[in-house]
């Protein structure tokens, strides 16, 4: 694991319905924190080999670890880069877009997991801090300053986008979909 990161210091976030009405923090946060332990459900008993076996030949990165990996940087670049202004720790660059993505094929998805979930924990805090209206510090080019209420629409329809491709990843590796 890169030297960045603290060991994980809280379990896994339970995967919990959603409720069925409330006010729109918790609809959002509630949703997008079932979604992200979907990943983790979507990810439970694989085979280890399984996790970078890449089942579709026009999509060579699209991996169970690369999902997740790429999961892990999504929540890093919008709650901390873009929310907060920090410097973007992302391994990608414009001579490697994917790195991300290729990472995941020498690491393991144990240690994936573990710094996702240490990833959403974070951006759980930073958005406890803030309220939904609050501007990024960043200015995006191509978008302009967005708000936290933006940023977990976005990452709840990301996250939600790409536990359909671990459901479809999962049962080309061994038949189920993890749950």
């Amino acid at each position: 694991m890169d030297d960045h990161r603290m060991p994980l210091t809280v379990p896994p976030a339970p995967r919990v319905d959603p409720p069925t009405a409330a006010d729109e923090r918790t609809m959002l946060t509630s949703w997008l924190d079932w979604h992200r332990a979907t990943v983790r459900t979507k990810c439970a008993g694989l085979d280890p080999r399984s996790a970078t076996a890449a089942p579709l030949a026009s999509s060579p990165l699209m991996t169970i670890a690369g999902v997740v990996s790429h999961l892990w940087w999504v929540e890093h670049f919008w709650f901390e880069v873009v929310m907060l202004g920090t410097p973007d720790r992302l391994p990608s660059s414009p001579e490697n877009p994917d790195a991300e993505w290729r990472a995941a094929a020498t690491t393991p998805l144990a240690e994936l997991l573990e710094a996702y979930e240490h990833q959403t924990a974070r951006s759980r805090e930073i958005t406890a801090r803030m309220e939904l209206g609050s501007s990024a510090r960043a200015y995006l080019p191509h978008q302009g300053r967005t708000t936290l209420r933006w940023v977990l629409v976005h990452m709840l329809e990301e996250t939600a986008r790409h536990n359909g491709h671990l459901d479809l990843l999962r049962e080309s590796a061994d038949g189920t979909t993890g749950e």
